[in-house]
């Protein structure tokens, strides 16, 4: 990247530092360049940095979170109903993504279709669905041992993990102003954790802390992995496809681990119209997070969509303050603000990513998806 775009993409006109000025001000002494720097300062406009793709790159990433927000509402219902089967809920998700995307790749012709597809790719889009459908459990499966608390910190470490794996294989390279901005976004993440502690809502047990700390950890680790397996796809190859195989192997894995797991609390479950619509509630908010998020990863970057989740347990306490009676804490706010001043500061800089060969073709496919 040359000094011109980086000028412009940091929100300052090119005019302003070309060499049209430093004439008059290098004979003027120390002075006369503060003069000069402040000037520029006056005429820097946020416009320049609060463009229409940025916005609108915000607008998608909390569009991400109150779906987010939606899943949590309802399993917490759930939870109040003594319905407690994650891997069934997961389930309904992935049997929607088959039923829409995988079925649709079965209609494609030539290297699209789904039969090319598992011929050459089978084995890694099966690590990619084990990937995805641990992740989900692994984190639901960690309350049982550690606190909210814990879980709300150490669920943070996907963004490292994330940044690592995107430097070594997306090639993507970041500058300070992204790490500085990660760490605004985690400074917010610890307002909000405060806000619980002060609250007395430190929910969980604590029967294997050490053990509930690790499955956290894990599950951060293996969501980085499928973040970054799905940036690559959707930005190399389609947005169907990764959908699609999603549909097919996260329906079969998880489909065996619930037959093994999860029979008989499904059996126990006393069926009403209540449970159904809380059911119908979560899959539904769970397969619109899986068929938009692709398209947000497109425009940006695996790391900037987690940095943008960030807000999601802020929108799942707004609703507990009127849905669950949470006490509101002014830290709520500030952990927005804080949240969001960190995810503009790491959009407002582009990050440098290899353009993919086939990002021509991949969009166009996509765009009749």
């Amino acid at each position: 990247m040359n000094a011109e775009e980086s000028l412009t993409y940091a929100g300052i006109p090119q005019k302003e530092m070309d060499g049209s000025e430093p004439a008059e001000s290098s004979d003027c002494g120390h002075g006369r360049s503060c003069w000069t720097a402040c000037a520029r300062l006056r005429s820097y406009k946020l416009k320049g940095v609060f463009t229409w793709r940025l916005l609108k790159t915000i607008a998608m990433g909390q569009a991400l979170s109150m779906l987010i927000c939606g899943t949590a509402v309802s399993c917490q219902y759930l939870a109040e109903a003594g319905v407690e089967t994650p891997m069934l809920q997961s389930f309904l998700n992935y049997v929607l993504l088959l039923l829409t995307y995988t079925a649709s790749l079965s209609f494609r012709k030539g290297d699209g279709n789904i039969l090319q597809i598992l011929k050459t790719k089978w084995w890694r889009y099966l690590l990619m669905g084990l990937t995805d459908v641990e992740a989900n459990y692994t984190v639901v499966k960690a309350y049982q041992f550690t606190t909210l608390t814990s879980i709300q910190l150490l669920d943070c470490f996907v963004i490292p993990v994330l940044m690592v794996l995107s430097w070594f294989f997306l090639k993507t390279r970041y500058r300070l102003v992204h790490f500085v901005a990660v760490a605004v976004c985690l400074l917010g993440v610890g307002a909000m954790v405060g806000a619980d502690l002060l609250a007395g809502r430190d929910q969980g047990s604590t029967s294997d802390v050490l053990l509930g700390d690790g499955l956290v950890l894990v599950s951060a680790a293996l969501y980085a992995v499928s973040n970054v397996c799905q940036e690559y796809t959707v930005k190399n190859l389609s947005r169907g496809e990764f959908l699609g195989m999603m549909g097919l192997f996260g329906t079969l894995i998880s489909g065996i681990q619930l037959a093994i797991l999860e029979t008989s609390a499904v059996a126990a479950i006393k069926w009403n119209w209540k449970i159904i619509v809380l059911f119908a509630a979560y899959a539904f908010c769970m397969y619109a997070l899986y068929s938009f998020m692709p398209l947000v990863v497109k425009v940006t970057s695996a790391t900037a969509v987690n940095l943008s989740l960030l807000t999601a347990d802020l929108f799942s306490l707004f609703c507990g303050i009127f849905l669950f009676y949470f006490v509101f804490s002014g830290l709520y706010i500030v952990s927005f603000v804080v949240i969001t001043v960190g995810f503009v500061m790491f959009n407002a800089v582009p990050t440098y990513t290899p353009v993919p060969e086939s990002s021509d073709s991949a969009g166009e496919e996509d765009d009749g998806v």
